[in-house]
């Protein structure tokens, strides 16, 4: 048995322990929320003191380049983290209860790199300076944001952000086993969290280029995201998730599925 497995089971039957765990899951997950809300502003440029097109102003080449960088930190350490192959080498350093509150802090800290070292290219791809229309496509923007965070609660926000599994330990309950569900807008598209960033982030009155290539990166990412996703969805679901696949759509309402 290995020092992390011994820890495990020490956790299991440690009140002390049991607790520590619940706390840091609990402090995993508001990192993770204030995170969230700080993404909303720094996108749509609402009330944060440093946004997508504000902070240190570098040569295009260069902000390119850290841009770049920066985003690639997150999506490589939110998706090879998310894989069962890494999970099971993972959990013989990280104690099973608290894996995917690690995997959130480390992915909420991935988005806090990001945000303090963005570098901002203001010149501008498109601009609406009427009032209106600009106040509507914020609000779509926030709708889409609004997706993703109603997206999470309909299939099970505490358990994707950690604090279910946390709080299980510490009750001493095991978690339940998994369970395909299609709750009211995974009816219409099988990744509306993914359709609410899209949404989010392409949802622009004033789009500039540093902006356009957060969205487009982030874009390309999330396709990238659903093809992983989705083989580790078949392998965990089987049959199930193969004719919800045939029956619903990626990402665009009521569009024939085309897998």
């Amino acid at each position: 048995m290995t020092q992390i497995q011994t820890i495990g089971e020490e956790m299991k039957g440690n009140p002390i322990a049991r607790f520590l765990a619940f706390i840091y899951g609990f402090a995993s997950y508001a990192i993770f929320f204030v995170a969230f809300l700080y993404a909303i502003g720094f996108v749509s440029g609402l009330m944060v003191p440093k946004t997508i097109d504000t902070g240190a102003a570098a040569p295009v080449p260069e902000a390119i380049i850290i841009d770049l960088l920066l985003m690639s930190v997150f999506a490589i350490q939110h998706s090879v983290m998310a894989r069962k192959q890494f999970k099971q080498w993972w959990t013989q350093f990280v104690p099973k209860p608290v894996e995917r509150s690690t995997y959130v802090l480390l992915s909420s800290l991935a988005l806090v790199l990001l945000f303090w070292q963005w570098r901002p290219i203001p010149a501008v791809v498109w601009e609406i300076t009427d009032p209106p229309i600009a106040m509507a496509i914020l609000t779509l923007s926030l709708i889409g944001w609004l997706i993703v965070l109603a997206s999470t609660f309909l299939i099970n926000h505490f358990e994707l952000f950690g604090l279910h599994q946390v709080a299980n330990n510490l009750t001493g309950r095991p978690m339940p086993v998994p369970r395909f569900r299609t709750p009211l807008f995974y009816k219409f598209v099988r990744h509306p969290i993914y359709l609410g960033f899209i949404i989010a982030f392409w949802a622009a009155a004033t789009m500039t280029f540093g902006h356009l290539l957060f969205a487009a990166v982030t874009t390309a990412y999330i396709f990238v995201g659903i093809f992983l996703e989705e083989r580790d969805l078949v392998d965990l679901f089987g049959e199930d998730y193969r004719r919800y696949k045939q029956r619903v759509s990626m990402l665009v309402p009521w569009r024939k599925s085309t897998r």
